[in-house]
């Protein structure tokens, strides 16, 4: 079959030294013959007699010598005409009712199905009406299309961009969309032989480019070795020519300077911390190692004295874990950030006219300098490391040089000396206040000795990780006499310290619920802390509610018992225990379970205590994880024990549906699953929320009566929610309810920074890491 103009053809063939037959489509004018679709790629025809029909509803088989179908289009609409298969001039074969040309009432078009090439007019991106993915994947070998290990598709977590993977793995991001390129492609500049261009519009996100002179052959390609290239045919040379690729130079390497630092090719080493930061682990830095990226030198000061580091002509860091706001300025944009205290860089969106607003909430990653094609970034650092902050302190210093030039050498041995001894002190002092934190009458805590730990967990073992968290990695350890714990280890180079160690002592050594984890001691030694727990073989909630195998385990009732045992353990934090005790990061994976599938509420590093008498309280610094925040804790630093409610709210619907509430995607509307619930309950339908993986175990009123109690508690405004006790009261009974109102943060794309929680996206494979930072309790 040949295109109108002759452009293409498609038929069968073999690719290079391959006895296999495939159904493809090639330029049929080039004379090499380059095939840029593929329609069998997995199942080969082992001989030529393969047959391509197409049936009375449009859909078109591919068979084998034995009447076998071998591969088959498909099609969601029925032909009103006899279905017509055509090849169009454009590369693309579409199935159409009779002689109907409208490409929005194509039956199927080989344009949606692309393989390892972009053509012109051929879209990269989604349907969100049904969530349907265009991706290119390239061919397994340059004789074998089937898919191989690399796709060049755009990633739709956080802000959009484009990005190439191998497997799950990024190698490559082109960055986000500024209104003129992919930030992270400077080769894409205006030329004579195409445009491009990246639409967002209700039905549909994608990226395309359109050759201006239609005598020109132009593609874009994903090759076998992972190299993206797009290619001109040059008729002189009967050859195609590279026009540019992807991935040109090192600083190409996807997160190659790992976080807070960027990426110059003219620079020896390539690889440099940002202004204010210094490596995490000097030694392998000054390897050429620079993965572990670099870390603040000073902690931030938020309204204290934070300001924002100007970087101009860089590559924007990696966006999917941003929030943008495209109706809004730089100047509202950059009020936005400084008044939250975990914005940690803001940028334009949209280079063209330097309009809207992208932040950052967490670790900023893949940065790289491009001083013609990049944009201007603004960084969070102390004041005193900003650009201005340099010439006073110079200034300053040069008046005092010879005051420290002359005393400095009578002092420095008595200096050396004093200080080699006052710091041997102090360490000993401040393992033995630790020690004795641990070790306080009322706490009565046992030390583990180092070794035992050490030797319980094969010293460590990564074949003994049960995970990690904000405070460090957690492992599973057997005793001498048998007994299974678990040893939460702080990371030298975690955000959480002494202060969040001490808190979880006190707190949890004082708390005794059955739904509460139980704290069995500490080990404490050099630079070595530890807390030692109850081992919870079932690991945490998130590891069952959100894997579509292991969720099947947990029917209604398990789920509903789960519900239960968390709303009691809240009430005894809440009302029963001798502090009132608000936990600030209530969150799935927070929620530990048994042997017995109880759940037990974890990790009190972040908790707060309250007087008898006090139900709330501020700070200056929000710490937990976004997608479980309550908005007036997230936006003013705000917290009560309305706040924790909010999250068992979260908590509750995202145990009903199976979901997360971040990174939920639905293709009729942007909202998060917060939102999705209250669009079903004025709409009358709450129960399309229930994980289909319950099918006939659960009891619809019960079902019911769950999502009303979390919506109930997820209400915008603190004082409409209920408290813990009247949420017990709820779940045991079947008295009449309240009707809720609008939950607080429904909506989480596109939508103002202001009205989001200041924290970390993620996707779907979401990174609910605990947003930590520390503040003087």
């Amino acid at each position: 079959m040949i295109s109108a103009g002759g452009s293409f053809e498609l038929g069968f063939f073999s690719p290079g030294n391959s006895r296999s037959r495939y159904l493809g489509i090639w330029y049929k004018k080039i004379s090499s013959g380059t095939a840029v679709w593929v329609a069998n790629r997995e199942t080969p025809l082992s001989d030529s007699s393969g047959v391509l029909h197409i049936t009375e509803e449009g859909i078109l088989v591919l068979l084998n010598s034995t009447k076998g179908v071998v591969w088959s289009s498909n099609t969601s609409r029925t032909a009103q005409q006899s279905p017509v298969a055509q090849l169009l001039e454009s590369g693309n074969l579409v199935v159409k009712s009779g002689n109907d040309d409208n490409p929005e009432r194509f039956l199927w078009q080989s344009f949606d199905y692309p393989s390892d090439t972009l053509l012109p007019g051929m879209r990269l991106g989604k349907y969100l009406s049904t969530g349907f993915e265009k991706v290119l994947s390239s061919w397994k070998t340059t004789d074998n299309p089937a898919r191989g290990d690399y796709t060049f598709q755009i990633d739709f977590d956080g802000f959009p961009q484009l990005v190439l993977k191998k497997g799950n793995i990024l190698q490559f991001r082109a960055g986000s969309w500024n209104g003129l390129r992919w930030t992270g492609l400077p080769a894409m500049k205006q030329n004579p032989i195409y445009t491009y261009d990246f639409v967002s519009t209700a039905s549909e996100i994608y990226y395309k480019f359109e050759l201006r002179n239609s005598s020109i052959a132009s593609r874009l390609v994903v090759n076998p070795t992972g190299t993206a290239q797009r290619f001109t045919w040059i008729d002189k040379t009967n050859s195609w020519a590279r026009y540019f690729a992807i991935q040109v130079d090192q600083c190409d390497d996807y997160a190659l300077c790992g976080a807070y630092a960027r990426c110059n090719i003219n620079n020896s080493p390539v690889c440099s911390c940002l202004k204010g930061f210094a490596p995490r682990s000097p030694r392998e830095w000054n390897l050429l190692d620079w993965s572990d990226g670099c870390v603040r030198k000073k902690k931030l000061k938020c309204d204290e004295g934070d300001g924002f580091q100007k970087y101009s002509g860089v590559k924007l860091p990696d966006t999917s874990n941003s929030w943008v706001d495209q109706g809004i300025g730089l100047e509202e944009c950059a009020k936005i950030c400084s008044k939250n205290c975990s914005c940690v860089a803001y940028a334009n969106s949209d280079a063209r006219v330097g309009s809207g607003c992208l932040v950052w909430f967490n670790e900023i990653i893949d940065i790289r300098d491009l001083p013609e094609s990049g944009q201007d970034l603004y960084i969070r650092v102390v004041a005193s490391e900003l650009d201005h902050a340099e010439p006073n302190r110079q200034k300053k210093g040069k008046k005092q040089v010879a005051i420290v030039v002359s005393t400095t050498a009578l002092i420095t041995g008595i200096l050396v000396f004093g200080w080699i001894l006052h710091m041997r002190k102090r360490k000993l002092r401040k393992q033995g206040k630790l020690r004795n934190y641990c070790k306080k009458e009322e706490m009565e805590l046992p030390m583990f000795d180092f070794t035992t730990i050490a030797s319980a967990t094969d010293n460590f073992s990564i074949d003994k990780k049960l995970g990690q968290g904000g405070f460090g990695p957690v492992y599973k350890a057997t005793l001498m006499e048998g007994q299974e714990i678990a040893v939460k280890r702080l990371s030298k180079n975690s955000g959480q310290g002494t202060e969040e160690f001490k808190n979880e002592v006190l707190l949890i050594a004082k708390l005794q619920h059955r739904n509460l984890v139980k704290l069995l001691g500490c080990c404490i030694q050099g630079d070595e802390r530890m807390l030692i727990y109850e081992y919870m073989p079932n690991k945490s909630l998130d590891h069952f509610i959100f894997d579509r195998s292991r969720g099947k385990l947990l029917d209604w009732n398990k789920r509903k018992h789960i519900i239960s045992g968390i709303a009691r353990g809240l009430l005894y934090l809440h009302q029963d225990s001798r502090l009132r005790i608000i936990h600030r990061d209530l969150k799935t994976s927070n929620v530990l379970l048994d042997k017995d599938m109880n759940p037990k509420i974890s990790d009190f590093g972040m908790a707060r205590t309250l007087g008898g008498d006090q139900f709330e309280a501020n700070t200056n610094r929000v710490v937990g994880t976004y997608g479980y925040m309550s908005p007036e804790y997230a936006v003013d630093g705000h917290f009560s024990v309305k706040s924790d409610v909010f999250s068992f709210g979260v908590l509750v619907l995202e145990i009903v549906s199976g979901k997360k509430n971040r990174g939920f995607y639905h293709p009729d509307h942007n909202h998060n699953l917060l939102g999705h619930a209250w669009r079903l309950w004025i709409g009358g339908q709450p129960l399309e929320l229930v994980d289909n993986l319950l099918g006939d175990s659960c009891s619809l009123s019960e079902v019911l009566r769950c999502i009303h109690i979390g919506l109930l508690c997820v209400q915008r405004k603190p004082e409409d929610r209920p408290d813990i006790s009247t949420v017990v009261v709820m779940l045991g009974g079947d008295s009449l309810l309240p009707q809720p109102k609008q939950p607080g943060f429904f909506t989480e794309r596109y939508l103002p920074v202001e009205d989001y929680s200041s924290g970390k996206q993620g996707s779907s494979s979401t990174n609910e890491v605990t947003n930590s930072l520390l503040e003087p309790r």
